[in-house]
């Protein structure tokens, strides 16, 4: 047998067995991450809630691919209790995300002077805003702050910049499926938390071997 061959079938070789037992079933976890996305969308539907999805969504996956239980009640209750913080920064992004979409209303009419600069500045605002928001939603732990959340996210984007640009990714390919079929909008937001989970994992574990 190649050691090659060992290897495949010794995945506790590299030690991700034992940070992530619950990622060793791949379909259940993708099948979770498809569950958590219609979860996230039902905690969605306000709108200025959408943070608290994010932030229950990721805290779910992340006990999952820990092996711990993943009710849905416990969703629900990491959504309530991250809900009074959320809600202001959903609101927040909400009016942003407004103010943006009529600026590039109004530079695609011509009303708007600048042009391709002006919609350039404001969707690129509107994508770092995005960004760092999801992010901080994603740190979210039961007993957080979410104003120290939102502190601290930037200074994670700049720390981990390949995983920024990551998130990005993710963001943006969760956009276009749902800009091309309105309902995969539901699993993809359960594929952007899980991808959210990994990032933070990622960077965890790199930090760790970093500080040994």
């Amino acid at each position: 047998m190649s050691p090659r061959t060992q290897r495949r079938r010794r995945p506790e070789v590299d030690g991700s067995v034992l940070r992530w037992p619950g990622a060793r079933a791949r379909f259940a976890l993708f099948g979770e991450s498809l569950w958590t996305g219609a979860l996230m969308a039902l905690v969605c539907i306000p709108i200025v809630t959408w943070p608290a999805a994010v932030a229950a969504g990721s805290a779910h996956l992340r006990r999952f691919v820990h092996a711990e239980a993943t009710p849905a009640s416990e969703f629900f209750r990491d959504a309530l209790r991250a809900l009074p913080g959320a809600a202001g920064l959903g609101a927040a992004t909400t009016v942003l995300a407004a103010i943006i979409g009529v600026d590039l209303a109004l530079v695609a009419g011509g009303a708007l002077p600048g042009g391709m600069p002006v919609a350039v500045i404001a969707a690129s605002v509107g994508i770092a805003a995005l960004a760092l928001a999801v992010l901080a939603a994603s740190l979210w732990s039961p007993g957080m702050r979410w104003r120290d959340l939102v502190r601290v996210a930037p200074r994670v984007a700049a720390a981990d910049v390949s995983g920024t640009v990551y998130l990005l990714t993710a963001l943006g390919l969760g956009g276009i499926v749902t800009w091309q079929f309105l309902p995969l909008g539901i699993p993809a937001l359960g594929l952007v938390a899980f991808a959210l989970v990994a990032l933070g994992e990622r960077r965890m574990l790199r930090w760790t071997e970093a500080a040994a």
